[in-house]
């Protein structure tokens, strides 16, 4: 079955099966079956009840959803897996037609580490995540594939209308268990999503298809188990149509019920991620004090150490003493100094000797004391989308790191191999990121590690 087809939901049992009557998006070749995109069928039906938000609009979880009611009650009832399951989290990566990726499966634990040559797609399957995690979050289809031409493996061969794409999905564990999310889209002549699936519990949830080519809609199916089975409606093909359940579904039958658990699971799941890419040669100059919400590039990296020596004073604490661990010669603390241009500069302490900027530091001192950092605070200290109609408590940020090995000793790697590992435990954190052969084989003696090997 080939979710690039299309589907549509059989109104009996809410199984989806391909759709019929579609010209191919012709997938690369070497032994899959060729994607469609179907064309014809039916047409739109009216609008779900429950009526429709703007699609244009950040998608909005329901206050207190079914797994968000699901997960207080496993908290509530303590013991077991009960307070991991509570979080939603990514445990695999599909990227059927990816770049340079065919039918692979990644299985993704608290920690995972993706290795290979040079040219394996390393890089590539982490980006595939960071694209699923800003579609969830309501960022369209242009903006996370501004280059979706070079997205589309080499090989595949364009159908008779020239159209050719690709194909990555994933699936979120949480309170509604697996729940699987597949995604389809057209790359070229014109950037769309062509077929979506999201199922869970042995069940079609949501499944959507092209029917019209020449409208920026696509035809969107989801179970309802009420008077009527399924409702159908138009959904922009730009857009996740996952992310966009919640603002569509009005919640009042059983199944729509579960359709909302699911794609709930599935948006915070996803969402909570971060992308952590530490420039060293933008953390040594004195930036100015504002809201200390860490930057992707981790730029402002004294401004958030301005914020967490007064707000946090105790994760404060803890990052000198990773600090100490990783960075050469003593260090008694992280200091932070208020200059007279009103800007902050950051500084570690040398307890009688005097404070080192952190201008001064090295390359992989700097991407260490970043990236540990980010392993020590949460949401609210880092600049990505925040879900505030989910509880803290109930996400699991996942700290997305290409290069994580970049510039870093061997003593360092093993730092913050602990430092993850540790707290990935409880469950609050957890890491996606790439590294070569050295620090792999560090990694894979260090207990909590998956290490992906591509290329092989």
């Amino acid at each position: 079955m080939d979710l690039t087809g299309g589907f549509t939901l059989d109104h009996a049992s809410s199984t989806a099966v391909p759709s019929s009557r579609a010209p191919s998006l012709v997938a690369p070749s070497g032994g899959a079956s060729s994607a469609e995109a179907p064309s014809g069928g039916a047409s739109p039906a009216g609008a779900p009840s429950g009526g429709a938000s703007s699609a244009g609009a950040a998608p909005r979880l329901p206050p207190q959803g079914g797994a968000g009611r699901r997960a207080e009650k496993g908290s509530a009832r303590g013991g077991g897996d009960g307070g991991l399951r509570a979080r939603p989290a990514v445990t695999e990566l599909r990227l059927s037609a990816f770049a340079g990726h065919r039918s692979a499966v990644h299985a993704l634990g608290p920690v995972t580490l993706f290795t290979g040559p040079s040219g394996s797609g390393k890089s590539t399957a982490l980006r595939a995540y960071e694209a699923l995690a800003r579609l969830s979050a309501g960022d369209t289809l242009d903006e996370v594939f501004p280059d979706a031409a070079d997205c589309v493996p080499e090989r595949a061969r364009p159908d008779a209308q020239g159209r050719r794409g690709f194909r990555i999905g994933c699936t979120v564990d949480g309170p509604e268990g697996p729940v699987h999310l597949d995604l389809a889209v057209q790359a070229e002549p014109r950037l769309r999503i062509v077929g979506e699936r999201l199922t869970g519990r042995g069940r079609t949830l949501l499944a959507t298809a092209l029917r019209d080519p020449g409208r920026p809609t696509v035809q969107a199916e989801w179970h309802t188990a009420g008077a009527t089975p399924v409702t159908r409606a138009p959904f922009p093909d730009d857009l996740l149509g996952t992310a966009l359940l919640p603002l569509r579904v009005a919640g009042k039958t059983p199944g729509q019920l579960e359709v909302l658990a699911a794609a709930e699971q599935v948006v915070v799941g996803l969402r909570s991620a971060f992308a952590c890419d530490p420039r060293p040669e933008r953390m040594r100059a004195p930036v100015p004090p504002g809201e200390g919400r860490l930057r992707r590039d981790c730029g402002n990296l004294a401004e958030v150490l301005h914020r967490t020596h007064t707000d946090c004073p105790r994760r404060h604490h803890r990052l000198a003493a990773v600090a100490a661990a990783g960075c050469v010669g003593p260090v008694t603390g992280l200091g932070v100094r208020e200059l007279p241009e009103g800007t902050v500069r950051a500084v570690l302490e040398r307890g009688g000797r005097p404070a080192t900027p952190l201008a001064r530091l090295g390359d992989g001192e700097l991407r260490y004391l970043a990236l540990a950092l980010t392993l020590l605070t949460g949401p609210g200290v880092l600049e990505m989308d925040r879900i505030a109609e989910v509880p803290e408590a109930m996400q699991s940020l996942t700290l997305l790191a290409d290069g994580l090995d970049r510039a870093l000793d061997e003593r360092q790697v093993g730092e913050l191999l602990a430092l993850a590992t540790g707290i990935a435990a409880d469950g609050h954190i957890r890491v996606a990121g790439t590294v070569g052969e050295r620090a792999a084989a560090q990694a894979r003696r260090t207990p909590g590690v998956t290490v992906v090997e591509l290329g092989g």
